[in-house]
């Protein structure tokens, strides 16, 4: 197979990465991803199998070597194993990962592994039941601590968790999450809280905290090193000392990375965000409808969108010019 590398953006950046949502659906409701009443897409506006691996064949084809799975809840969708099959036998495609909230892993994680996926991230936003089940307005710690176990088991090439920090609300578990990935030899992750829907609860002009912050948190009791190691995504990772693990910070909001952006997003209806933080998007689910099996006709607007892709995202906690939730964009 001949590999093209045409998805070069306008600024330079070469774009070799996919975050792929294959549903909108989630089993949980986190307060900062979605409102507590949601209205999910009707299942028919969803891109089909058939057509998710198609467009992964063709962003393959055209350069991407890595993909990420995102939802929603990837594990909720019906066939998302005969998907992981599928996309991880893709010629040229170096790594296919997933984001997950941990609740179904406790029965899906080794079939996900056998299926060929590499790599896992796991959400998890506090170590405290009855505040985790108020994050998450439904969730169970326990059964996602039992999930992080069944990955752990199953022999991921790397397990790692995300954990989003909110002032005020898990700020001060900071340092109790970072001991928890170390002591279980994993990587983590804290992101910033990002400006996505309308929410009612809470503030997040008020809720925001820096990753500076959070570092002069950890440093207090990790001795953090500097490495220049990375997976490919936005985190600017530390190495712990004396330990195998690192820990990351996502930064959007304050030290946001997008000179170095090499990401695109495909929602699970097929509209392609070529940011996160812009609506600059093209509509891939009906081009595939229009031109069903016109592979060549699909890589050509995908190079063409990839030169409409912004500069860069200009986030501001005290407004929400993305109306879209995190849930619709794909974690």
């Amino acid at each position: 197979m001949t590999v093209n590398t045409a998805l070069v953006d306008p600024f330079g950046r070469k774009v070799d990465y996919l975050r792929l949502s294959v549903t909108d659906r989630c089993n949980l409701r986190c307060v900062y991803c979605m409102a507590e009443d949601m209205t999910f897409l009707p299942r028919q506006q969803l891109l089909t199998l058939e057509e998710l691996c198609d467009t992964a064949a063709a962003f393959v084809e055209l350069g991407v070597r890595k993909i990420r799975l995102t939802g929603g809840e990837p594990l909720i969708r019906r066939d998302i194993l005969s998907l992981v099959e599928t996309l991880s036998s893709l010629p040229g495609l170096d790594e296919l990962t997933m984001t997950s909230n941990g609740v179904m892993l406790p029965k899906m994680a080794q079939a996900l592994k056998d299926a060929g996926l590499a790599r896992l991230n796991i959400s998890i936003d506090s170590l405290r039941a009855e505040r985790f089940k108020s994050l998450t307005r439904v969730g169970d710690l326990a059964q996602v601590l039992v999930g992080i176990r069944a990955a752990v088991a199953a022999g991921f090439t790397k397990v790692k968790l995300n954990a989003v920090i909110l002032a005020g609300f898990n700020d001060d578990e900071v340092l109790d999450l970072a001991h928890f990935a170390v002591d279980n030899g994993l990587d983590i992750s804290f992101i910033e809280e990002m400006p996505l829907g309308e929410i009612s609860s809470h503030s997040r002009s008020n809720t925001q905290i820096s990753s500076e912050q959070l570092r002069q948190q950890l440093a207090s009791e990790f001795s953090l090193l500097d490495t220049a190691e990375t997976t490919g995504g936005p985190s600017r990772y530390f190495r712990v000392a004396h330990s195998p693990s690192k820990i990351g910070f996502i930064s959007p909001m304050s030290n946001n990375f997008c000179s170095s952006c090499n990401r695109v997003r495909l929602t699970a209806q097929g509209r392609l965000l070529l940011c996160l933080g812009n609506e600059h998007s093209v509509d891939l689910r009906a081009i595939l409808r229009r031109h069903p099996g016109d592979v060549a006709c699909l890589k050509q607007h995908i190079i063409a969108a990839i030169t409409k892709k912004p500069e860069r995202h200009y986030f501001d906690p005290e407004r929400t010019e993305i109306v879209r939730f995190m849930n619709m964009t794909g974690g």
